[in-house]
């Protein structure tokens, strides 16, 4: 890589440091090309993002950025999973290192807040964004239905007692 690309390397990253709500970092070493493109599409089926990344352009994109608190996770084979979603990268990252021992997550920032491990567990437990939006919508739903079915109903035990009261006549 010359140094032209280095640099757009390191703004093109700090353009997503600047852009996402969480960052993962992980160590990616033993993963095969399969394993890593199977995270990859799984991630990008979630709305998030992997990238194996060069630690010292990493740090240097990091600057300024208000997950610079990450610097010291960056030794060795890191890659990061990142999202604008809260939860979506952690969700499909710490999934996949639970199937797969050769990921192993590191630790990892929400908004320029540290999380280490357990952080991100407890974040990946949480539902995802547009499982919150369907429970919210399935809650607003509700008590229309249930109007809707109260406001029925008279009209149709009306409509059963005269039925019956007609059929008693015959």
């Amino acid at each position: 890589m010359d140094k032209s690309q280095k640099a757009a390397w390191v703004s093109s990253l700090k353009q997503v440091f600047e852009e996402t709500t969480l960052v993962v970092v992980t160590h990616y070493s033993g993963l095969t090309v399969a394993e890593i493109t199977e995270l990859r599409s799984q991630l990008r089926v979630a709305g998030a993002s992997f990238k194996v990344t060069k630690n010292r352009l990493t740090k240097l994109a990091l600057a300024g950025t208000g997950f610079e608190g990450l610097n010291d996770l960056f030794s060795g084979p890191t890659a990061i999973a990142y999202s604008h979603d809260p939860v979506a990268a952690a969700k499909v990252a710490v999934k996949f290192a639970k199937d797969n021992d050769k990921l192993i997550i590191l630790g990892g920032s929400f908004q320029g807040e540290a999380l280490d491990v357990s952080g991100l567990n407890n974040l990946a437990k949480l539902p995802s964004l547009d499982e919150l939006r369907a429970k919210l919508v399935g809650m607003i739903s509700t008590p229309a239905t249930r109007i809707v079915g109260v406001l029925n109903a008279p009209g149709s035990k009306l409509a059963r007692v005269v039925g019956a009261r007609g059929a008693q006549s015959e």
